[in-house]
């Protein structure tokens, strides 16, 4: 018993037969019910007429019960009777169609062959499944993110609508499994770290430095996820780009925090993974098997639209990829201050987690914020000015700094040409953001650079 404790984390356990378990229903159980209820909800949906989404629609769960015996609607199986819950499904179809992704492709990618348990699910005790496609990545949610979710839902919606060029995560579904008297609630969202293309380094960046470093024991597994001090101890001159990349990386970090700054969430970060070309070719030689066999394996491009690195910056990523391995796998190609050619894939994720971080903290704001300023409505402006400086003065760099001195105003290497050189967002997203009730601010770089960031 005492041993089964010790691999419990959160609601994520083993059962004595050393299989994976969420609220004590096995990951084999789960899945199967995961694959039967979305292979119902979507092939149900299918006979729903196309239309606009409606307020109300937000708000709608569809219910349906698998006995293992089945019924005259649902298949037998052999696991537990379940009920399964799809939440805003026509909401959620038109947020599929907005990122290309058909309703046979989705329901063949998560249904016709087995998901994928990722192992290594970290430390928020949720299970990860990988659909065998690469596109799809399944996480555990608690109640309140689930809840949150839902909150998120219309505005989510509106921003789409507007500007579909976006970091934040893509939800394609939001599900409940309901067995044995409880209740699992998933999601499905984009997978942003292509897995045939290894990830030389992998950094969660929050643009915090209070400890902000890689545990002993992450530093141990083969790919560790290095935090923010890790970062600026390790790539001093950040990652450097063309200007248009850079502009763009910018401008869509702006954007998003904007939208993220309106529903007061914070507490979220960039996911940051980094393919070194140049130190792949060198492993190329000794490793050509194995790469084979896992090129086989998967495939290397991401076939939703928006979902990859590139296209989520720029519009034009499709036609602009300046290598054949920029066009299948989605990076945005940079360089290291060695000059090694890099692709760099990115995402903001914990978007969900916020919720609960500042629900559980909102009584106590003095022990959160460091300049003194105790008002809670301004903390997620301040999480969301200090993130993006981070990530557009530390991070992300502009490459003609580095090599071609005579457009630098300054002779640091160590600092961009332009610390932050993103104008206003579009009348349009002020738009939305204003209908949410939200009073605006533009970050530009004159206020952005000259707020405290309480390092």
């Amino acid at each position: 018993m005492s041993q089964n404790m010790k691999k419990t984390i959160g609601h994520r356990g083993i059962d004595p037969t050393g299989e994976t378990t969420y609220k004590k229903t096995t990951s084999s159980a789960l899945k199967g019910a995961i694959q039967l209820g979305i292979t119902h909800t979507v092939g149900s949906l299918s006979n729903k007429p196309e239309r606009d989404v409606l307020l109300q629609d937000f708000e709608v769960v569809e219910s349906i019960f698998f006995p293992s015996e089945g019924s005259n609607l649902t298949p037998a199986h052999h696991y537990g009777d379940f009920r399964f819950k799809t939440y805003a499904p026509i909401a959620f179809r038109y947020f599929r169609e907005m990122f290309g992704i058909r309703p046979d492709d989705y329901m063949y990618s998560l249904c016709n062959d087995q998901l994928i348990e990722l192992s290594n699910s970290g430390a928020s005790g949720s299970l990860f499944y990988l659909s065998t496609d690469d596109e799809y990545i399944i996480k555990t949610v608690q109640h309140k993110e689930a809840e949150f979710l839902q909150k998120l839902l219309p505005g989510y919606f509106m921003n789409l609508n507007q500007n579909r060029r976006t970091l934040l995560p893509k939800f394609y579904g939001l599900y409940c499994v309901q067995a044995a008297g409880k209740n699992i609630r998933i999601v499905v969202m984009n997978n942003l770290l292509p897995s045939a293309v290894r990830m030389h380094l992998k950094y969660d960046l929050k643009g915090s430095t209070y400890k902000r470093r890689a545990s002993a024991k992450e530093r141990e597994k083969a790919v560790p996820t290095y935090k923010d001090l890790d970062f600026i101890q390790d790539m001093q001159e950040g990652l450097l780009m063309e200007s248009d990349k850079y502009s763009a990386v910018c401008k869509t970090i702006q954007r998003d925090c904007l939208l993220l700054q309106s529903f007061k969430i914070m507490d979220y970060s960039l996911l940051v993974g980094i393919h070194n070309q140049d130190q792949a070719c060198r492993e190329q030689a000794s490793e050509e098997a194995v790469d084979a066999a896992a090129d086989q394996r998967r495939p290397q491009g991401q076939k939703s639209l928006y979902s990859t690195a590139i296209e989520a910056i720029q519009a034009d990523a499709g036609s602009k990829g300046s290598t054949d391995t920029e066009d299948k796998t989605g990076g945005i190609p940079a360089r290291n201050s060695k000059g090694e050619r890099l692709l760099v894939y990115i995402g903001i994720i914990d978007i969900l987690q916020s919720y609960r971080f500042v629900k559980r903290l909102e009584h106590s704001w003095k022990a959160l914020v460091h300049d003194g300023d105790t008002v809670s409505v301004h903390r997620p402006g301040f999480y969301a000015e200090r993130f993006q400086k981070f990530m557009c003065t530390v991070v992300f760099r502009k490459i003609s700094c580095k090599y071609n001195l005579s457009m630098c105003h300054r002779s640091q290497l160590s600092a961009p040409c332009s610390l932050f050189n993103v104008n206003t967002v579009d009348e349009e997203f002020e738009i939305t953001l204003l209908f949410l009730g939200t009073p605006q601010r533009n970050l530009t770089s004159n206020n952005l650079l000259s707020h405290d960031v309480g390092y």
